[in-house]
């Protein structure tokens, strides 16, 4: 039986908002959705006016232990607020650094491009070799072929067999899900590339790394620590060193490599509108180091590369022109992509996503603001009028869709949460406050595009959000 910590995040947390005084719709979208989020009984600091746009949050209780505060809006601490919706700086959340996802062993790097090229002359070395032949051998090779169809047939029956015992031969079973899937290389090869890539990092972040006396410093420092306390009970989580870095960037992204450093932008840290989902967000992230994402990832990639190799001469062989060639190489590549790849990745994201829920549920956080927090992306991409793509064009998943599989694991999270002898959640649920909010907004809309329509007055809020 999971070791569940009693040290948790309170129900009580309460989300503020600055209100400002907007004169229109399009001034409360311009000042980063001032309104977005509103609870009962909330706490309007008075220097709102220079503040404005800007979401805080105050966290009452204590995070455990070693966690002596959480207190966000503590002058001691803390900033009393991050800028939430800068809508200037929100851009489509990347959980892991977009060309470092999965890193490959450094051998793999270097021979993959030489396996291509061999491919490529083999194949094009038959096809000249066939255009070269006589008409007469030609057909006496046609002959022969036709005649030890069943001996050539068998052959490629054995190396098809091959590859399927390597792949089964190299299963195994994902930690905490116990999914099945294929890891080629070793675990200890990827503590050494992962080193490497901490200190390719390190190198590329030296001037903008925050100090640890820095308050969004120590929120990162704590809820990581607060989650890893939480899940301790978990082998993976308890073997890793947790390591913080705070890159101080605006884009909003957060990722951690396998050797257990995070790195998290500041642009994170304006984006999330409270403690509770910052810390699903770190979950989530810490989640795809635990389940070895990485490995699972670049053992895929080196295996359909390796299948794609046969198809790559076989290409290059048939084709009559180079031209053609290259544009079947081209079609085969983006078949790959997008029938075995972005799936996978996909596959991979929802996976982080479900046991991410679970460690922060551990942690005693409220979980039902994590998928406010993809609702929120989506609404800042429609606003900033970003194109939204299909999914399938994506490694990831879309935001509403995000959105909608955490609503279905939020229930089982929530058990898992009252498992663990966590306070009662108090408030009214974050998701209902979002929808109605959005409603709100919708309403200014209407007002404002209505001609002729009576000035409304925004210093009172049209809805009456119910007290629980």
């Amino acid at each position: 039986q999971n070791r569940c910590q009693r040290l948790g995040l309170s129900g009580n947390t309460r989300n503020c908002f600055l209100t400002g005084s907007p004169d229109s719709y399009r001034n409360l979208i311009s000042k980063g959705l001032q309104c977005l989020f509103s609870v009962p009984n909330t706490k309007v600091y008075k220097n709102a006016h220079h503040s404005s746009g800007r979401f805080c949050f105050q966290s009452s209780p204590l995070l455990g232990e070693k966690i002596t505060s959480l207190q966000i809006s503590s002058a001691e601490k803390l900033p009393r607020c991050f800028s939430a919706w800068n809508i200037q700086n929100i851009r489509s959340f990347h959980r892991s650094p977009s060309f470092q996802a999965a890193p490959v062993p450094l051998f793999w790097i270097i021979v993959k491009p030489a396996q291509k090229l061999f491919a490529i002359i083999l194949g094009r070395s038959i096809r000249n070799w066939w255009k070269a032949l006589p008409p007469n051998k030609r057909e006496l090779f046609k002959e022969s072929a036709r005649k030890n169809k069943w001996k050539i047939l068998l052959s490629v029956s054995s190396l098809g067999v091959l590859f399927v015992m390597f792949y089964f031969t190299h299963l195994e079973e994902t930690p905490i899900t116990g999914r099945a899937r294929l890891v080629v290389f070793g675990k200890e090869h990827f503590r050494e590339l992962s080193q490497m890539e901490y200190d390719m990092w390190m190198e590329e972040f030296k001037s903008k790394m925050l100090p640890e006396a820095d308050a969004r410093y120590q929120v990162v420092e704590r809820v990581v620590g607060h989650l890893s306390e939480s899940n301790k009970d978990i082998p993976q989580v308890s073997a890793l060193k947790w390591v913080i870095h705070v890159v101080d960037e605006p884009g909003v992204n957060a990722f951690v490599l396998p050797n257990g450093q995070v790195f998290v932008f500041t642009g994170l840290l304006n984006a999330v509108s409270d403690i509770h989902q910052l810390s699903f967000i770190l979950g989530h992230e810490i989640a795809h180091a635990v389940l070895e994402h990485a490995a699972e990832k670049a053992s895929l990639v080196h295996f359909l590369d390796f299948l794609s190799l046969i198809f790559l001469a076989m290409i290059w062989a048939i084709c009559p022109r180079d031209s053609l060639a290259v544009v079947g190489q081209w079609i085969q590549s983006k078949l790959q992509e997008f029938m075995f790849d972005r799936p996978y990745s996909r596959t991979l994201e929802a996976e982080a996503d479900k046991v991410g829920l679970q460690f922060a549920a551990k942690a005693c956080v409220d979980v039902r603001a994590s998928s406010v927090f993809w609702q929120q992306m989506e609404l800042a991409e429609t606003i900033q009028g970003q194109p939204k793509l299909p999914e399938w064009l994506s490694t990831h998943p879309s935001h509403e869709n995000r959105a909608e599989h955490l609503d279905r694991l939020i229930p089982e999270a929530l058990k898992i949460r009252e498992s663990c002898n966590c306070p009662s959640l108090s408030g009214p649920d974050p998701r209902l406050i979002f929808k109605l909010n959005m409603q709100h907004l919708l309403e200014l809309s209407k007002d404002q595009e209505t001609p002729n329509s009576t000035k409304p007055d925004l210093s009172k809020p049209k809805l009456d959000f119910p007290h629980t």
